[in-house]
């Protein structure tokens, strides 16, 4: 058995019989009218024979997904229930993965196929080794508890990045209510394991990703309303530099995670104001929206994944959505 495939089946026990949720609905009509091209260079983006298809539903507050390839299936946390869902592409079923959870938020893979999840609950980092042992990135910071890791990516040289907003410590619904003991920063975990602080200068860092070419971190700043994506250059040694504004978005807009494209796009889970905007917004590098999909529910976050990466994965409050697109999310992105 591959290793990361014990170590996913070791971490979850059991497979357990798939729960009471409904499951995938035939995609609309072509072309999809909820695909909206807000620019005319999304047309390259967009195929015509593809259509938004609902996966699975039923869920409280779906978030952070990640694709295993190795195994064909997503992974995603659905926060308030406490629990890791996991949907097959094989069977287009979904079981439950992890049960507690922890009040798990955001999941990637680090480059040895390792699963690393944020949790609320524990106010820490964790990663999942091959014989399904649980193994602590990082819980404290100068001797001082974490508030609550919410969305984690991993650069090629090894490092762990996250942010540590408080919001699973502000009531009893996706953690336990407690004081913070440190501000609401960016994290970065070295290959050795030394923690640091990448940036304190970003309220309630939430979603974050790299370019393409990994000299540029994106990070939402959910402590202004409206909320921000920031922007920083990422020098040789992972020191970050030169803070902007990437987008500043408008009132009702929402971002809360992404994921970026070969071409260097931010597709931004997008929503929490009026219905319209509820989605998927797309971003070009340049700070300029160009597409949009349009979901019947708010959308947190997006994971590229299937054989090619050209499935876009949108986990939307109660449900699990997918739409194929003619591009490719950057691998470990």
């Amino acid at each position: 058995m591959h290793a990361s495939r014990r170590a996913l089946l070791g971490a979850a026990g059991a497979v357990l019989a798939t729960p009471a949720f409904a499951q995938r609905e035939a995609p609309g009509r072509y072309p999809d009218p909820a695909i909206e091209v807000l620019d005319p260079s999304f047309n390259r983006y967009r195929l015509v024979l593809a259509a938004v298809e609902r996966l699975a539903t039923g869920f409280r507050w779906s978030e952070g997904p990640v694709w295993l390839g190795d195994q064909r299936c997503l992974i995603w946390s659905d926060i308030p229930s406490n629990k890791m869902l996991r949907w097959s592409e094989t069977t287009g079923r979904v079981d439950t993965f992890r049960e507690p959870s922890n009040n798990s938020n955001g999941n990637t893979r680090d480059r040895q196929g390792r699963l690393l999840t944020c949790e609320h609950l524990t106010r820490r980092v964790t990663r999942t080794e091959p014989d399904g042992r649980i193994t602590v990135i990082a819980d404290r910071y100068d001797g001082k508890r974490l508030n609550s890791p919410n969305d984690i990516v991993v650069k090629s040289d090894g490092s762990i990045w996250f942010t540590d907003p408080p919001f699973g410590i502000l009531g009893f619904y996706e953690g336990e209510r407690a004081e913070p003991e440190l501000p609401t920063n960016l994290y970065r975990v070295a290959p050795d394991g030394q923690i640091s602080v990448a940036t304190g200068d970003v309220g309630r860092p939430n979603g974050l990703a790299f370019s393409p070419d990994e000299r540029i971190l994106y990070v939402v700043e959910a402590a202004v309303t409206p909320r921000v994506i920031r922007a920083f250059d990422v020098g040789d040694d992972g020191r970050l530099s030169n803070s902007r504004t990437f987008y500043q978005c408008r009132e009702g807009e929402t971002p809360d995670g992404f994921r970026v494209d070969v071409d260097g796009n931010l597709w931004c889970g997008w929503g929490m104001g009026t219905p319209e905007l509820d989605g998927v917004r797309v971003i070009n590098k340049d700070g300029a929206p160009i597409g949009h999909i349009r979901l019947p529910e708010r959308c947190a976050n997006v994971a590229f994944g299937g054989r090619f990466r050209n499935r876009l994965f949108m986990p939307a409050s109660k449900s699990l959505y997918s739409l194929y697109v003619n591009t490719q999310g950057t691998p470990y992105g």
